[in-house]
């Protein structure tokens, strides 16, 4: 199956890193209030939190490792408290050790009150987005954050929509497949080193890495540029990884399915990925195979299944025919070896 794959998942990002990326990558702004150490605050979790309830006094329960989003109704309810009150409620998040806090729909503290959240180091932050808009792309950003990651050795090709990733051991020639299926049209993903990551229950996502991107390596050739190469439109960043092809040398003593009536599966961090295992032998055109293999995927997600559509009409003869000579011509078809 080729190199071991290894599985990754991060502890923490400092909130320096949260809002560099918010401002750079995802394109969400987020402006810094206060003076703070941004490294030394680490967020821990994907999940957010609204601390309503803590700035009303209820300390209980409160998920103070979550990334606190104060919007309107938290600061209104904060403006609406006299003095001394209002400083009593804020301090009830300050008691904690929380990651930031952040400021939604442009709502802004008074600066006695982020005085005191520069006191105890922690950060303060602003955004004019909508607060429910700006929870889902940081839910996402953080998701994708602390995701399950793992490196595969393969190539990962959009063929026809579908993302089929290669597979086999080294030298068998994934990476020429790959530049022929990019040469015929489809796009390339990455390749030598695929990031499976986990984003839903059953959702795996497939990326390249910063540093290779979209080279390929190609034996004999060296590296290839893909993107300079073949353009924009030859390449994806990311595809949701559907079907694995494991090439494999073709096993005599290796009993291959003929009909595809047996499903078998490839894990990808605890997802069962539809397996094809495709034998090389001298001559065949593994290439185009991948497009069947791509577009017979397609049909049998959208109901079509031509071993079993093939099945139930052979059954069908049988049953009307009950013919012995005709009903072992239907069968000696499938029963011829190979030379």
């Amino acid at each position: 199956m080729g190199r071991q794959a290894k599985i990754f998942t991060k502890d923490s990002i400092s909130v320096a890193f949260l809002l560099e990326q918010l401002n750079t990558t995802v394109g969400v702004n987020v402006k810094l209030l206060n003076a703070v150490d941004l490294d030394a605050r680490l967020v821990t979790e994907s999940s957010l939190n609204r601390p309503g309830l803590v700035l009303a006094g209820y300390l209980e329960l409160f998920t103070y490792k979550r990334i606190q989003l104060l919007g309107n109704t938290e600061c209104r309810y904060l403006a609406h408290l006299d003095e001394e009150a209002r400083l009593k409620a804020f301090n009830n998040l300050l008691k904690f050790s929380i990651p930031c806090i952040i400021l939604t729909e442009g709502n802004v503290l008074e600066k006695r009150l982020i005085d005191m959240a520069t006191n105890v180091g922690i950060p303060i932050c602003m955004t004019e987005n909508p607060t429910i808009d700006f929870m889902i792309v940081l839910r996402e950003f953080l998701g994708d954050q602390f995701a399950q990651t793992q490196s595969l050795h393969g190539s990962l090709i959009d063929i026809y929509g579908i993302g089929v990733l290669i597979v086999g051991p080294a030298g068998i020639g994934k990476s020429e497949v790959a530049l022929d299926l990019v040469e015929r049209g489809h796009r390339l993903v990455a390749d030598d080193v695929v990031m499976a990551t986990r984003k839903e229950e059953k959702v795996i996502m497939g990326s390249g890495t910063d540093l290779v991107q979209h080279f390929m390596e190609i034996r004999g050739l060296g590296l290839v540029d893909v993107r300079a190469m073949f353009g924009v439109r030859a390449i994806r960043f990311q595809k949701r990884i559907e079907l694995v092809v494991n090439l494999h040398v073709w096993d005599p003593d290796e009993e291959y399915t003929r009909l595809g009536m047996v499903d078998e599966t490839y894990d990808i961090l605890g997802i069962d990925m539809p397996l094809v295992k495709l034998p090389i032998t001298p001559g065949k055109n593994v290439t185009v195979l991948c497009e069947v293999i791509a577009m017979n995927h397609l049909l049998r997600h959208y109901g079509y299944d031509p071993a079993e559509v093939f099945a139930d009409r052979l059954a069908e003869r049988i049953r009307k025919k009950g013919s012995s000579s005709e009903v072992g011509r239907g069968i000696e078809y499938f029963e011829h070896d190979y030379e």
